[in-house]
């Protein structure tokens, strides 16, 4: 059964299927998905409560329309909400809160994109766990063109992902990459055509989810404490959720389905 969650607004859609999926749809399509502020709050609201929900396994993000992921921030608020200093600000503790919810998101994400995947869309993807695109998606970081500037931890994770030469081009030049390109130097993950990356992604997602969650958020958890820098918080957090691996009924589960030759029914705990 499918549970929609009720938001303050109607351009971020949440919805939980019964497979394990948690939907988060950008929709304000007549606008590329560009993401306003209401949006950013939306984006918080979805993630707070995916991470609550024991029936969501794994999160796919996608925009809705088919002609764009996230196309950047809605550019038509900056004269009225982001204009200043103390705007940005003010602006920036409801896009932070968000953009904490991504990063610290313990569930596995996938990102689905079609079409336009720019600038603070293509930020929101780098989130995600996995990137999936279909061929005619289009990359890139426009900030140059702009004249506004990047905040250090979104180049950090960019950096990561391509490496620091890679990165200078992306925001030096501010072009625009095909999805071939952004595969080939590591931004994307997965390319499918249009007519099968939907059910692609969904067999993807089906799969992770059907997995021990507990032994996906202790990857998840060890992955990212190295691109972090093997910080000793994050390295006691991955030493506590391996053990409750080892102690779960989720690990008994799995042994008996070995022995016993069959798929195992996880239950994460």
């Amino acid at each position: 059964m499918t549970k929609e969650l009720a938001l303050d607004t109607q351009k971020i859609i949440g919805r939980v299927d019964a497979d394990g999926i948690g939907w988060l749809i950008f929709n304000q399509p007549e606008r590329h998905n560009a993401l306003s502020l209401e949006m950013w709050q939306g984006i918080g609201d979805v993630l707070e409560s995916y991470a609550d929900d024991p029936d969501v396994r794994v999160v796919v993000m996608r925009g809705a329309g088919g002609k764009a992921f996230v196309s950047g921030a809605d550019i038509s608020e900056f004269d009225s909400k982001r204009s200043s200093a103390a705007q940005k600000d003010e602006y920036g503790k409801i896009a932070g809160r968000a953009n904490r919810w991504l990063a610290r998101f313990d569930k596995p994400m996938i990102a689905l994109i079609e079409g336009y995947c720019i600038g603070g869309g293509l930020a929101t993807a780098l989130s995600a766990d996995i990137r999936i695109a279909s061929p005619d998606s289009t990359f890139g970081i426009p900030a140059a063109r702009l004249g506004l500037g990047y905040e250090y931890e979104g180049l950090a994770r960019l950096i990561r992902m391509v490496g620091p030469a890679r990165a200078r081009d992306i925001m030096f030049s501010a072009r625009f990459m095909d999805a071939s390109e952004a595969r080939e130097m590591g931004l994307v993950n997965l390319v499918y055509p249009r007519e099968e990356i939907e059910r692609e992604t969904i067999a993807y997602a089906e799969r992770i989810a059907g997995n021990a969650p507990l032994t996906v958020r202790a990857a998840k958890a060890a992955i990212n404490a190295w691109e972090r820098g093997e910080r000793e918080e994050d390295l006691r957090r991955v030493h506590t959720l391996v053990d409750e691996c080892f102690d779960s009924e989720d690990y008994k589960e799995g042994r008996r389905a070995f022995r016993e030759k069959r798929t195992p029914d996880f239950r994460g705990r």
